[in-house]
């Protein structure tokens, strides 16, 4: 049966409305002239997490490989109070931009406090994980290293392989979507926060771009493939979240989590680095909820803030989905808010959910 929790409060009618006006949201980011590219960097083994360390859990650095070939790193968080059986398994990942020692690897770790084995991974070409060039994304790739996450997990001698889940925060909240609709190994999903990126790229936010202008952008990033192959290596967009006044309060928000002590991380594509200028062509034409009614009949858990301009994606995702499903509204929390703020994210309802569908 499905449930829809949200807050008595009427939420404000113009948060859909947020970015009309504004421009061509990520894809037409690529317009604007290229940025120094991120440079890889070495895989570390100091803790150098945007959150604290808990005690109450055993960290390690893993590598694995995906389908594709491409190494990943993660971060694996077990329980130090395991005794001894198999345990339930989380894949983590997310948000679109970040790195393992943000948003994901708190929740992994704080999964872990609560029993279950959890597994945040950098995904390809980003973070300290595989893959060349650096910084660009891919709806088909990504979203396959939440199936190699649980290629990696399920062979681990301490992991019950029939009880494993998945969470996607932010741009990985569509794409673990996207991966449990088609990965029949996974029992029970979370998406918070969630963008579908295939539909802000190729559509704007709240569907506001035009054909037009869609048809626009297209060119820019087609005749922009000859100019990187001219120089046998790809143009890369602005920085990302460097504020010059004006913006609207989520990029604001996004530079508090990204930009300052709270969340900035030097290898993560959103602190101040940058995608490469191409990485929209094929958010533009794949469409990655399409098959998430296939999610069915694993339970589906999506929570989103009351005020986080992305609300209407976990809405949508939501209408979409078949029983058995759940949209859990987040009073007074922004987008950014279910990064990391403890007293928002709803960890004992995640832990709950898990708790009950990989039992």
């Amino acid at each position: 049966m499905s449930k829809k929790i949200e807050t008595d409060n009427t939420c404000n009618t113009s948060r859909r409305n947020l970015m009309k006006g504004t421009g061509l949201a990520v894809a037409a980011m690529s317009m604007i002239p290229a940025a120094t590219a991120t440079q890889a960097f070495a895989q570390t083994s100091e803790w150098d997490k945007v959150f604290p360390k808990s005690d109450k859990v055993d960290h390690q650095k893993v590598p694995f490989n995906n389908r594709y070939g491409i190494t990943l790193i993660a971060d694996l968080y077990l329980p130090k109070n395991r005794s001894g059986q198999p345990l339930a398994a989380l894949a983590v990942g997310g948000p679109f931009g970040a790195v393992k020692e943000q948003s994901s690897g708190l929740y992994a770790q704080t999964m872990a406090e609560r029993g279950f084995a959890a597994l945040a991974f950098d995904p390809s070409f980003t973070g300290e994980s595989g893959g060349k060039p650096r910084n660009v994304a891919s709806p088909d790739i990504n979203t396959e290293d939440f199936s190699a996450a649980v290629d990696y997990l399920g062979l681990q001698p301490y992991i019950d392989r029939q009880r494993i889940g998945v969470i996607g925060i932010c741009g990985w909240g569509g794409m673990a979507l996207n991966a449990v609709a088609v990965d029949k190994r996974v029992k029970a999903v979370v998406a918070t926060t969630m963008y579908d990126m295939t539909r802000v790229m190729s559509k704007g936010y709240n569907d506001s771009v035009t054909p037009e202008q869609r048809g626009e952008a297209l060119e820019q990033l087609s005749h922009q493939r000859w100019a990187d192959a001219e120089k046998n290596m790809p143009a890369y967009q602005p920085p990302y979240n460097e504020l010059k006044g004006g913006e609207p309060q989520f990029l604001v928000d996004y530079h508090d989590y990204y930009m300052t002590p709270r969340g900035y991380h030097p290898r993560a594509v959103n602190s101040g680095n940058a995608w490469t200028q191409t990485t929209p062509l094929s958010f533009m034409n794949m469409p990655i909820l399409t098959y998430i009614a296939e999610i069915s009949p694993r339970p589906l858990l999506l929570i989103h803030g009351e005020n986080a301009h992305s609300r209407y994606f976990s809405e949508t995702a939501f209408a979409a989905a078949a029983e058995p499903k759940e949209l859990m509204i987040i009073p007074n929390a922004s987008h950014t808010d279910l990064y990391d703020r403890m007293d928002k994210i709803p960890f004992d309802r995640i832990a709950d959910f898990f708790g009950q569908h990989l039992a």
